[in-house]
């Protein structure tokens, strides 16, 4: 599927994940998810997983903007082991502010 869909993301703290979803006949159908682990105010994500029929259509990119916009606005830092998560950040150097470097002891933000 590569067409655009309307996309949920649910933040699930007591699983340590964010949830995206969508609605499909009626029904809501959660299409991927993003886990994560929150140490001393550094949220690691190792994994992004979307359900293959949704790849494409925005939905890692839905749950990567989400974690980071949470990370920022909660002063936080992120660390990406996740290939995907890394390769968005990549692509926006606006929250370069908020990933964290394994060279310098940089604590929380704040």
């Amino acid at each position: 599927m590569t067409t655009t869909v309307d996309i949920d993301v649910h933040h699930d703290a007591d699983n340590h994940r964010y949830e995206a979803s969508v609605v499909v006949h009626g029904e809501t159908r959660v299409v991927g998810v993003l886990r994560y682990e929150r140490v001393d105010g550094v949220v690691t994500v190792p994994s992004t997983v979307v359900v293959p029929e949704y790849r494409g259509c925005g939905v890692a990119a839905a749950l990567t903007a989400h974690v980071l916009d949470d990370v920022r606005a909660e002063h936080l830092l992120i660390r990406p082991e996740c290939w995907y998560v890394a390769q968005w950040l990549d692509r926006h150097p606006e929250f370069a502010d908020v990933v964290w470097s394994p060279d310098a002891d940089q604590g929380t933000m704040g």
